[in-house]
């Protein structure tokens, strides 16, 4: 058992010599990136939280900062479009999907840039996600019609094509760059 630490522990020591200086990992922080922010809101209007978008190398960090929320698993997505109009929120549109996948990280032809983890809700209503999807752009975020992150009211099965059986839309804010 200890001999197969120390290999691992060699091998790990040679990738790393091989590895150029230069490299960035994806989700390094990129010097100067660009940054959004989503104040998100339930359909009575009531404050729910912060996300946070930000760019960096090779795709953008989602974190995800909610309150008074209902205890529980929730599915979390970002939306194609910049509006949050009470009270199902459906004017936020589909999922974010610019490269045409399935919905789901479980999904083998997904997923989409939109497919976030799901969102873990204390029985103090407060919840807390940080993600980094790759591939993700903020130019793509902050597009013409800008877009949304929104909180379903279920969990998200991370398969089902197009939101995961992750139900309605419990919370919503509209991204703008900051």
């Amino acid at each position: 058992m200890r001999a197969i630490f120390v290999l691992a522990g060699l091998s790990t020591l040679a990738l790393a010599a091989c590895q150029k200086k230069d490299d960035i990992a994806v989700g390094s922080p990129t010097p100067g990136g660009a940054r959004a922010t989503a104040m998100l809101k339930t359909s009575a209007g009531a404050e729910a939280g912060r996300a946070t978008a930000t760019e960096v190398a090779g795709g953008i960090r989602y974190t995800l900062d909610v309150k008074g929320l209902p205890p529980g698993t929730h599915g979390a997505h970002i939306h194609t479009v910049g509006r949050c109009d009470a009270p199902d929120f459906t004017t936020a549109g589909a999922h974010w999907n610019p490269t045409q996948m399935k919905h789901g990280t479980m999904n083998p032809q997904g997923p989409h840039e939109g497919d976030l983890p799901n969102l873990m809700v204390g029985s103090d209503g407060r919840g807390t996600l940080g993600v980094t999807v790759p591939g993700a752009t903020m130019a793509g975020l902050l597009d013409t019609d800008g877009s949304a992150i929104v909180v379903h009211a279920s969990a998200d099965d991370l398969m089902t094509d197009p939101s995961g059986n992750s139900g309605g839309r419990i919370a919503c804010g509209v991204f703008t760059a900051a």
